[in-house]
């Protein structure tokens, strides 16, 4: 397997040797350098063009114009942004500057593993809060927000639009027709390949596929 390489843009420094920790415990990956400020991660992803950047765009001396131009400048290079819970406006505006995927500080050490894999292979990952904040952010049209990479049948369509809809497998099972093990195998294989690990995220992509509208049902993140 190809190594990873990697840059930690945070000015953080509890943060930022956490990630470098974590990092070196794991041989696929590469550490390349530490930026400390947005103009720092710019001339560092010039000099390495980095695989992956892992971000607190919310630290000091950072700011997510420098994303925007880092996007532009390198687009192999993928975001996983981990801050601070902030704004959903806030949040909304660093995925549609570049954020790839996003988790929170809080997150734990196997999740952040996770969301690394499943980003530098193109599968969007966004923990449950931050997919919560989105939807409802009244003032933001997340069907706006990129999603690229998913490959997803008209019947994984389906099951996401009911599973967003607020059914459970047993119903959801019993509309179409079927086992409820087959749509539990349904719905972990679409996880998989939507790179979320809860109902927030296959509920971020049935809106932001426009298969459902954020204002037409209530919305839990505790399954």
């Amino acid at each position: 397997m190809k190594k990873t390489k990697i840059i930690i843009a945070d000015s953080h420094f509890l943060s930022r040797k956490g990630l470098v920790v974590l990092l070196n415990e794991d041989s696929n990956f590469i550490l390349l350098d530490e930026a400390l400020s947005a103009s720092a991660l710019i001339n560092y992803s010039k000099f390495y063009h980095p695989d992956l950047i892992i971000i607190d765009y919310t630290s000091v001396n950072f700011n997510l114009e420098s994303l925007q131009l880092i996007v532009k400048k390198y687009p192999n290079t993928k975001i996983l942004a981990i801050t601070e819970l902030k704004s959903n406006e806030i949040i909304s505006k660093a995925l549609k500057y570049g954020v790839f995927s996003h988790l929170l500080k809080d997150c734990e050490q196997d999740e952040i593993i996770e969301a690394i894999y499943k980003t530098i292979k193109g599968e969007k990952f966004i923990c449950g809060k931050i997919a919560n904040a989105i939807l409802h952010d009244k003032s933001v049209n997340v069907s706006d927000l990129s999603c690229q990479g998913m490959n997803i049948s008209d019947r994984e369509m389906e099951i996401i639009t009911l599973i967003a809809e607020g059914y459970s497998n047993k119903e959801v099972a019993d509309k179409l027709f079927l086992s409820t093990h087959t749509i539990a195998t349904h719905r972990k294989n679409i996880m998989n390949k939507l790179g979320v690990n809860n109902t927030a995220g296959l509920v971020l992509f049935a809106v932001r596929e426009n298969l459902v509208s954020p204002n037409h049902f209530l919305f839990s993140s505790s399954n």
